[in-house]
């Protein structure tokens, strides 16, 4: 795919969060954006026809991730209240909530199968949670972690974790081995190339950097963009040509993937871009901004 067909035209721009808007996420088919903001709220849009469809209300503070099940029946989201929220999408019910973070939980992911969530948290530590058990302990904690736990990242036997203690840890759930990539620098958020062989870290000294995911080994860097005390996620397009993501300064980037130039830059949001989202199939995005807007992209 040639950089010519790189969505930067403003399609259509979903308006209803009152503040910030911290996270914005296709489903699993792209016809469907879930998002969650300061405002305490999780929404649910068709983003190709600029349609608000619900409002999930239960959180107590901000909600920092949101993340919908395969088959969209069920999602997960967390925050500054320490739980984790497990919902029925269809009635908007929340069926469980699930306690044991000891301060704000930055990240939720559903497994493959949807039966497990994992949470992270400025705590330290990863939780992982069974949603089909009655019971609201955790299955299991990892906090080998020396700082808070931004990101993460599932695969069908590993977890794949960012901290700010500058580490992208990787932890294979059969055989209990952790692997530890130093990157030296905050990492704030992660996410995998989508043939499962790269990690993508957005760290806080305004650069992204690509990992091989067997060596550890550092692939490139992507610089040029503004990332130094706000959360913002990254990632790649979904023919794994180019890496998108935004910048302090309202701003998103695209890199080509190999040679790390920067392809195109144009000024999204008014305000820190927070999220972008790629679309599984078609050359189309999403941004979130501090600006309170949702904007949809298309080539």
């Amino acid at each position: 795919m040639g950089s010519e067909n790189l969505p930067r035209n403003e399609a259509n721009v979903l308006r209803g969060h009152e503040g910030a808007v911290l996270a914005a996420r296709f489903n699993s088919n792209g016809e469907y954006v879930l998002s969650c903001g300061k405002d305490r709220t999780i929404r649910l849009w068709n983003p190709h026809r600029g349609l608000h469809i619900k409002t999930y209300k239960s959180h107590g503070r901000e909600v920092r991730d949101v993340h919908v099940t395969g088959d969209n029946s069920k999602l997960t989201s967390c925050g500054g209240d320490r739980q984790v929220f497990y919902w029925d999408v269809a009635t908007g019910r929340v069926i469980r909530k699930f306690r044991g973070h000891d301060s704000e939980v930055n990240a939720v992911k559903f497994n493959e199968y949807a039966s497990v969530v994992v949470s992270a948290g400025y705590d330290r530590s990863l939780r992982a949670w069974d949603c089909r058990s009655q019971s609201t302990e955790p299955i299991q904690i990892i906090d080998s972690f020396a700082d808070s736990v931004m990101s993460v990242c599932l695969t069908k036997t590993e977890i794949i974790a960012g901290s700010v203690d500058g580490t992208v840890r990787t932890f294979d759930i059969r055989i209990g081995r952790e692997i530890s990539d130093d990157l030296g620098h905050p990492v704030n958020c992660i996410s995998l190339s989508n043939d499962g062989n790269c990690v993508l870290a957005n760290c806080l000294d305004s650069t992204l950097r690509l990992l091989d995911r067997s060596t550890g080994e550092s692939l490139q860097e992507y610089k040029g963009h503004t990332c130094k005390s706000f959360k913002m996620d990254s990632c790649l397009t979904n023919s794994d040509a180019h890496v998108a993501g935004g910048s302090e300064d309202g701003y998103i980037y695209f890199w080509d993937l190999v040679d790390a130039q920067v392809v195109s830059s144009f000024q999204a949001h008014s305000s820190v871009v927070t999220s972008v989202s790629y679309h599984p199939k078609d050359d189309c995005m999403i941004s979130a901004s501090v600006d309170g807007s949702i904007r949809v992209w298309k080539a």
